[in-house]
């Protein structure tokens, strides 16, 4: 957080850390955009820096690994390992004697992993799991929150902070009678509406200060006027504020230009800044607002080249660069950079081709794909035809370039006894292949795939014809367990 910021939103979640007469689990609830990410991170930070932090574990529906609900408690618990050393002499010898643990159900993992080993070092501490709602979770009630409720009382000398949205299987899970009444809930948007005002104007002075000692002739910008319209169109969401202030500082735009065009965009009336968090308006509004610029001077007939571009980010399994979606889509790696750069406030994007892009709020993918909501079809990403063309384009990487030993690895040896499989592994196998053969299967089985008989013919013939340089490649990549799950 911004100093100065969240003062007494930290101030009172660190009071909770420190007092172990307060209930064992804190809930921070928030909807989209109120900073719950960025408070997780800042009390990781403070806890972490006076020795309280035993582990942490951050999700994200952007990386496969981070969006697993089997892996929270595993890594949980290889990092009280690494933080403790009673926690250590407990936990090697568990896993050394049933390796795999880690692949139990939930219940069977905290208990092994992450509860015996506490209970038995009685070590003191705090556990911060951020953003759990991301975690993919077919129960009607949280499944970690369930095995969590029943474990909880065991383990006294344990905190643990969680954040997420209240969306309903977040909230069933917080329900349990067994974690009911052991959490202390935190509404972050029923926060008084003059302290996050407040700390939005202080966020919006503090980046177009920055901006301003970077650009010439910008003194006295912008005017308060301006300032108090976009503190109101903000209305209590600190990813509206981030998305504006990444929005104005474009390196080939004048800032003071974005800026009026912005507040002038029809899309996001002061009117509508007020109507707080109904419908996600006001984000609605300013991702309009940004997408018309984008989308202006762009021929409509090149609009599916950007829409397939967008779509290869909000849908990919995991983060691509770049030059590995203009490989996958038949695009030009500086065509995929250039359409990227046009919506660059709403991304995570490096100069760098070959470094991965991603929406810089989760926000983002929520509005894109939904039509209710992103109502210009200029710009909406509809999964049921993006999906096709991810796994299209899988297919015929995977048709192009897949042969037998592509690591040129000695005949009948081991992988790990190969001492440069890694480098090997980079020289051969680029970026594209690699995520080729790890994800295509996950672009089939999302429900929001368009099953036609082009995909059947394409799997049809990949099975036939490359399955064996498939599985070869996973194993280089230390994967083979993707194949059990793609078949």
């Amino acid at each position: 957080c911004l100093k100065g910021t969240r003062g007494a939103v930290l101030d009172k979640i660190e009071v909770w850390a420190r007092d172990f007469h307060e209930p064992p689990v804190y809930w921070l609830n928030g909807l989209a955009g109120t900073g719950k990410s960025t408070i997780a991170q800042t009390i990781a930070e403070r806890i972490f820096a006076d020795g309280q932090l035993g582990a942490s574990f951050f999700c994200s529906r952007d990386f496969e690994d981070r969006s697993n609900l089997k892996l929270i408690f595993p890594t949980i618990a290889v990092q009280l390992a690494r933080n403790y050393a009673e926690f250590r002499s407990i936990f090697v010898p568990l896993v050394q004697s049933d390796p795999e643990v880690a692949r139990e159900s939930l219940y069977n993992q905290m208990d092994k992993l992450v509860v015996r080993p506490l209970k038995k070092s009685e070590i003191s501490t705090v556990i911060v799991i951020d953003a759990l709602d991301e975690c993919k979770d077919e129960e009607p009630a949280s499944a970690i929150l369930s095995v969590l409720g029943q474990f909880v009382s065991k383990i006294p000398k344990v905190k643990f902070f969680v954040t997420g949205r209240p969306e309903p299987r977040i909230r069933e899970g917080f329900r349990l009678p067994l974690l009911a009444e052991a959490t202390d809930v935190f509404v972050l948007h029923d926060v008084e509406p003059s302290l996050i005002n407040n700390d939005i104007r202080l966020f919006f002075k503090h980046g177009f200060l920055e901006l301003a000692r970077r650009q010439q002739e910008l003194d006295d910008w912008p005017t308060k006027e301006q300032l108090d319209l976009l503190c109101e169109r903000a209305a209590g969401l600190f990813v509206y504020a981030t998305a504006t202030i990444k929005f104005v500082d474009h390196r080939n735009n004048d800032p003071k230009g974005q800026l009026d065009r912005l507040l002038r965009s029809p899309e996001s009336s002061a009117r509508e800044g007020k109507t707080k968090f109904k419908g996600n308006t006001t984000l609605d509004s300013l991702y309009m607002s940004i997408f018309q610029e984008a989308f202006n001077d762009d021929d409509p007939e090149d609009d599916h080249k950007t829409r397939s571009v967008l779509g290869a980010v909000v849908l990919a399994a995991d983060p691509l660069f770049p030059s590995t979606i203009a490989t996958l889509l038949g695009f030009g790696t500086k065509d995929v950079f250039l359409r990227l750069s046009s919506v660059h406030s709403l991304l995570i994007l490096h100069e760098d081709a070959d470094s991965p892009v991603r929406p810089f709020h989760k926000s983002f993918p929520d509005f894109i794909v939904d039509p209710t909501r992103c109502t210009n079809e200029r710009c909406h990403v509809s999964p049921p035809s993006h999906h096709p063309e991810l796994l299209a384009g899988c297919f015929e990487l995977m048709k192009q370039t897949l042969e037998k030993n592509m690591c040129n690895l000695p005949d009948a040896v081991v992988n790990r006894k190969v001492k440069d499989l890694h480098e090997r592994t980079k020289q051969h196998l680029s970026p594209a292949l690699q995520y080729a053969c790890m994800s295509w299967y996950k672009h089939v089985i999302d429900e929001r795939t368009a099953r036609t008989p082009a995909i059947t013919s394409a799997l049809h013939r990949f099975l036939e014809k490359k399955f064996l340089f498939w599985l070869e490649v996973l194993s280089v990549l230390g994967a083979a367990r993707e194949a059990v799950d793609a078949l």
